[in-house]
């Protein structure tokens, strides 16, 4: 048997030995995160919901707060504000929570109150739509049958 078999290794200082790690608990936990599948990605542009109960106006902020694109927010006052929704907080009640947007045309940030919500649509197209990693592969395929050479998939310029 070499040095080597009995756990010593010449680059290490003499008399030092090579001592295998115990497994982790967590290894096999990380072995399993690694392969968890992705999530389908909802299609929402264009969508207008309906807001009938409270539980409604929570359920589609959240979904607006997930959306990359923008979405026009109707008020109660028939007013209307487009821009991304980037946070939200919320409260024990419609009065106590809030969106916040970026809005289109300005850098201002305008806070609504939920309970000031008759409607949101989401107008803006959604940024991240078939920009999936199973997308990108596709489109390498399909140019590579064509015999195309040196293929580089550029992403889309932002508007």
């Amino acid at each position: 048997m070499s040095g080597r078999e009995h756990g010593h290794d010449p680059l290490l200082p003499h008399g030092a030995q090579v001592v295998a790690a115990p497994p982790r608990i967590n290894d096999k936990l990380s072995d399993d995160l690694e392969v968890v599948p992705g999530f389908e990605h909802e299609n929402l542009q264009g969508w207008i919901p309906q807001l009938a109960t409270e539980a409604d106006i929570r359920a589609v902020i959240e979904k607006a707060f997930d959306y990359r694109g923008d979405v026009t927010v109707i008020r109660k006052d028939s007013s209307q504000i487009t821009g991304y929704l980037f946070d939200r907080r919320i409260g024990p009640s419609l009065e106590n929570s809030i969106i916040r947007l970026i809005l289109a045309t300005s850098n201002e940030r305008p806070v609504i109150p939920y309970s000031e919500i008759a409607a949101i649509s989401f107008t803006g197209r959604d940024t991240a739509a078939g920009k999936s990693y199973e997308a990108w592969v596709k489109k390498y395929w399909e140019k590579r049958a064509k015999g195309e050479k040196n293929i580089s998939i550029e992403p889309e310029a932002l508007e």
